[in-house]
């Protein structure tokens, strides 16, 4: 097995782009967007980084905590939510282009208690793509523990037939990265935050935050109460990811300029922008969701309304994975019971942005303020 870690100091500073300070016009615009989906939503704090054109703005509002009044700031951990599923799929790519696993290979051959079952016949791409065959949103409340887990899994029957129907799923990304990790024979979190974020330039995110970083930890808020996300089945892969405004810049830097990463990680990056199936207007790739631009509003919206998540949809399976090519729209939603997020790139325009906030707010303002921003960004 090739070493997934390697010093990068090189890299980092490939990465980095030159922050401009913001105008006081689109200060003033972006706060104009902002401001009143805070006071809507009663969003106590939201970081916001925008990399455009090789520069990085960043605007941050409200505090981290109401109780201490610690300010938000560039620097400020925020739960990630789904949009964990993200690094999930990069490492799944890293252990593919590393040579310790096939997309195509059938699930329970990297774990063996799954032999026998119905993951002989779902492939660790229909995992990774929610079209393992119904899988649901979460484990139900009775799974908590690795054991019951697997017996979960074991017993588990498929209600489609695998790669037809898209079904949303927890458990179904978050076996694949477990069994991506099984591949590269380390535990995920150890991959995660020693291996893969420290060579995506990312030196501020964590599985699990480490005792002298919980002071930038924000507190996330539902019906006035102060909540953090609990631990849970395969939650590092699927939900556990928490990271900064300037991390997630990193890693948009990453996304928007994977030729100056080292290779396989190049690779890795570029593999996660393909295309498996189509949804309406969505094409399922690796973790991200994407687009053919342009798009409109209700359009991006509806790709990431309620009833994606929650019902299944039928897929249109390409017959070869689809190159991002064109001028496309990747993105990504994802929210704890605390905490909204919410990333989106512009390859071809060199443009990404991330908005962190410690409420859970709705997809679709989410997405109606991300295309606020990048209106104000380009003027």
């Amino acid at each position: 097995m090739r070493h997934l870690y390697r010093p990068l100091f090189a890299a980092l500073t490939l990465l980095a782009a030159s922050q401009a300070p913001a105008s006081p016009s689109l200060d003033k615009q972006v706060g104009a967007a902002v401001k009143p989906i805070m006071q809507s939503y009663a969003i106590p704090g939201m970081a916001i980084a925008i990399s455009h054109k090789g520069q990085q703005h960043f605007f941050e509002y409200g505090v981290a905590s109401r109780e201490s009044g610690q300010a938000v700031d560039r620097h400020t951990l925020f739960e990630l939510g789904s949009i964990s599923k993200l690094f999930t799929a990069t490492l799944g790519a890293y252990a593919e282009a590393s040579g310790t696993l096939n997309l195509s290979d059938n699930a329970s051959q990297y774990l063996p208690v799954l032999r026998g079952t119905a993951f002989d016949h779902i492939s660790l791409l229909d995992l990774a793509t929610y079209t393992a065959g119904g899988l649901p949103l979460q484990f139900p409340d009775a799974v908590s523990s690795e054991r019951q887990m697997l017996d979960y899994y074991r017993n588990w029957q498929a209600v489609y037939p695998p790669g037809m129907q898209r079904l949303y799923s927890n458990p179904s990304i978050g076996l694949f990265g477990h069994l991506a990790a099984a591949s590269l024979a380390k535990p995920f979190q150890q991959l995660m935050e020693k291996d893969l974020l420290p060579q995506l330039g990312m030196q501020e995110s964590y599985v699990r935050i480490p005792a002298e970083q919980m002071r930038r930890y924000a507190w996330g808020y539902r019906d006035d109460k102060a909540v953090r996300v609990s631990p849970g089945a395969l939650d590092a892969e699927a939900y556990g990811l928490k990271s900064t405004a300037a991390d997630m810049l990193r890693f948009i830097d990453a996304n928007l300029h994977p030729g100056k990463l080292p290779a396989p990680l190049r690779q890795a990056i570029s593999s996660t922008h393909r295309g498996y199936y189509q949804i309406g207007d969505m094409t399922q790739a690796l973790g991200w969701e994407r687009y053919a631009r342009p798009i409109s509003l209700e359009k991006l919206q509806a790709g990431n309304s309620a009833e994606m998540a929650l019902q299944p949809q039928p897929v249109k399976r390409f017959s070869a994975p689809e190159r991002a090519e064109g001028d496309l729209l990747l993105n990504k939603t994802g929210s704890t019971n605390g905490f909204g997020a919410y990333i989106l790139l512009l390859p071809t325009r060199d443009t990404g942005l991330v908005i962190l906030a410690n409420r859970n707010y709705p997809n679709a303002e989410r997405v109606r303020l991300a295309l606020q921003l990048l209106e104000a960004i380009d003027h």
